[in-house]
């Protein structure tokens, strides 16, 4: 299958372990981003998977272009110019003590691109699914019309496309957040997001409490029926995260496909290694499970089990298999050495 997937890749520099910002000497570096995340793990499960950017002409602009490539994915469509690559620093959390992010993006390539950086129509041609995330309209106005024309040519090739909410407080407030996301959702057909996600970006809210381990999934069905009915979506999905601490999740997700809810099997996942670009692994999962799977159910099960492993891999990318995934899904989940 072809996928296309758009948005920002970035830099990620964090202090070795699980130092604090002030105690770093040094910087560990990788690359990612949303939908770059989404596009390595649907390589990785065999796809056609296409990441569309903008990125310098410079060495560390290669260099990002050189990560993605490493796993698969197609770069034919990163545009290069613009004058900086965007990073963000990291700081992992552990115990009570929570990750910090801080952002360093502002005019990076992406967000300074312009429409004739791209050919819309010549990228979704062929292509049988389009991913995007609220990241991405939120790093800049000029982001957020490609966003738009990126989702007007998928519906004029017939692409199916998905969101990710993703709302990030340091990148807009939630005014502007609904302002640009409720009108880009009629071109949507599949909404990923967690209950903050669908308050903020949407201004729908579940009768949940996620800080106080409150995902009951009877609180959500009353939005995604809400939703669903609104903008029409082929399937409303939300992941259900327990935040006990930073090395203490807990993971489920519910899909809804307009007359059936499904509830995964929850995963208790103890100690995190990284759980940045866990949300995307899960968008991965789910795509290639609608794309492969009988039902939404089994679709459900592989986003989720795609997902839980992501927490125990370190850096953005979500390196793991698609048989990796189906024997957790399947029930294997003893960590026990394969020989």
């Amino acid at each position: 299958m072809k996928i296309i997937t758009m948005g920002e890749l970035m830099l990620r520099l964090s202090p070795p372990g699980r130092l604090r910002f002030v105690q770093a000497d040094s910087f560990d570096a990788v690359y990612g981003g949303g939908e770059a995340n989404v596009a390595v793990s649907c390589a990785n499960y065999g796809h056609d998977a296409y990441f569309v950017t903008k990125l310098p002409s410079h060495e560390v602009g290669q260099a990002a272009v050189n990560a993605l490539r490493r796993y698969g994915v197609r770069t034919d469509h990163i545009a290069r110019g613009g004058d900086r690559v965007g990073i963000y620093y990291l700081e992992s959390g552990s115990a009570m003590r929570p990750s910090k992010v801080i952002y360093d993006r502002t005019h990076s390539a992406m967000a300074e691109a312009d429409p004739e950086d791209f050919d819309f129509d010549l990228i979704m041609q062929g292509a049988d699914w389009f991913h995007w995330s609220g990241i991405t309209p939120a790093i800049s106005d000029k982001a957020a019309r490609l966003t738009l024309l990126a989702c007007q040519a998928a519906r004029r090739h017939g692409v199916t496309v998905s969101v990710d909410l993703n709302f990030r407080k340091k990148l807009w407030t939630s005014q502007k957040a609904q302002s640009v996301m409720r009108p880009l959702m009629q071109y949507v057909h599949v909404c990923i997001g967690n209950e903050e996600d669908a308050q903020l970006c949407l201004g729908f809210q579940p009768q949940a409490d996620v800080t106080k381990g409150q995902t009951d999934a009877e609180g959500y069905k009353g939005i995604f029926r809400a939703m669903q009915q609104e903008f029409s979506f082929r399937y409303v999905i939300s992941t259900l995260r327990e935040s006990f601490s930073a090395s203490h999740n807990g993971w489920k997700a519910m899909i809804y496909d307009g007359s059936e809810f499904y509830v995964s099997r929850r995963y208790d996942i103890s100690p995190i290694v990284d759980r940045v670009g866990g949300g995307d692994a899960f968008s991965g999962g789910i795509i290639h499970g609608l794309l492969t799977k009988q039902t939404q159910a089994e679709a459900l099960e592989f986003a989720v089990a795609a997902s839980a492993l992501k927490h125990t891999v370190s850096g953005d990318f979500n390196m793991v298999t698609a048989q990796e995934v189906e024997a957790l899904a399947g029930g294997d989940g003893s960590g026990r050495v394969q020989r």
